[in-house]
């Protein structure tokens, strides 16, 4: 990279440079590396338009807002993290050595953080792949109909993911649900949420159908396996009332609903979505793939804000913009 547009910029990381070589005794990668992250700094503290008609360095006038904007513009560039951090380190170390020397009375550097990195986009299942795992799970409830036991975990398991992608609960919610909860008739599910916050969310005719295979054919089974029914998991509420049974017939916790759908996409054999929190990101994203508004989705999903829910717009844009590659003959 070429020297500052200014003189007393160039002078200035020269000098820091020397600390770095003959004080610091870094390694030759360090302070070349930190010498054109400072270079880097420099010219965009004096902008296109600088000169050297300016007496002052551009390192000396800088303040926090400066060095936010700088880092700001970099992680807007897609600047890889590591790179990222690394500028950040030699700004903090340039700024604390320029206070020391006397060159600055104060270090802007102090209150300076990195940006947030982006979220990492949630696994999302094609259409084609949620269809062959509900397909599955229906195959394994017609393969079990000569084994009661068998049969009922098979329906439990079919209602499980049938209601996770409809309704895109959280798996602690699936789990504290009650058999009161669902209206089977109107086709809406009642949910207690974070912060104990109730919401009520509607699930299509395929769920409301394999919940209610469940209730009447296979809960029953499970439920005689843990007569007298008092005991309470700390979810909510007694054994008795829970709407999903684990197979010795207590409430089925998060982590045997983890284990379920975990078994059931890893047998898909070709997605690496794991776990019931990435049949919510399915189902937000296909919602929004449909047509749905983001307020919609975020009532749907529970989530007190917007921003939470927006990170699914960036995964149905890119869905699009692939689709779109793929497709236009001038794309």
């Amino acid at each position: 990279m070429p020297e500052p547009s200014h003189p007393a910029d160039a002078a200035r990381i020269e000098a820091f440079v020397e600390h770095l070589r003959h004080e610091r005794h870094s390694s030759e990668h360090t302070w070349r590396s930190y010498a054109a992250d400072l270079r880097h700094l420099a010219d965009h503290l004096a902008g296109p338009t600088s000169g050297t008609n300016c007496d002052a360095a551009a390192l000396d006038m800088a303040d926090l807002e400066d060095l936010r904007g700088w880092l700001a513009a970099m992680a807007a560039s897609g600047l890889a993290r590591g790179t990222l951090t690394r500028r950040l380190s030699a700004a903090r170390g340039y700024f604390g050595w320029a206070r020391r020397q006397g060159l600055r009375e104060d270090d802007p550097s102090l209150r300076l953080s990195a940006p947030a990195p982006k979220p990492a986009l949630p696994a999302v299942l094609q259409p084609g792949q949620m269809e062959r795992l509900f397909q599955t799970a229906r195959h394994r409830v017609e393969d079990t109909v000569d084994d009661p036991r068998q049969h009922a975990l098979a329906l439990r398991d079919a209602a499980l993911f049938e209601l996770l992608y409809a309704t895109g609960i959280r798996v602690s919610e699936a789990s504290g649900l009650d058999v009161d909860d669902l209206d089977a008739e109107r086709r809406v599910v009642r949910v207690l949420g974070k912060g104990d916050r109730e919401r009520t969310v509607p699930l299509g005719v395929p769920a409301a159908h394999a919940l209610q295979a469940w209730l009447r054919l296979g809960r029953p089974v499970l439920a005689r396996a843990h007569e007298g029914g008092a005991h309470t998991d700390g979810a909510r509420g007694p054994t008795q009332a829970a709407m999903f049974l684990g197979a010795r017939g207590g409430r089925m916790g998060v982590r045997q609903m983890r284990e379920r759908v975990d078994r059931a996409l890893a047998g898909l054999g070709d997605t690496s979505a794991r776990g019931p929190h990435a049949l919510r990101h399915t189902a937000a994203t296909h919602l929004l793939d449909g047509g749905a508004d983001l307020r919609s989705v975020q009532e749907v999903l529970g989530h007190s804000s917007l921003r939470t829910t927006q990170v699914y717009t960036h995964v149905s844009i890119d869905r699009l913009r692939e689709g779109y590659r793929q497709a236009h003959p001038r794309a």
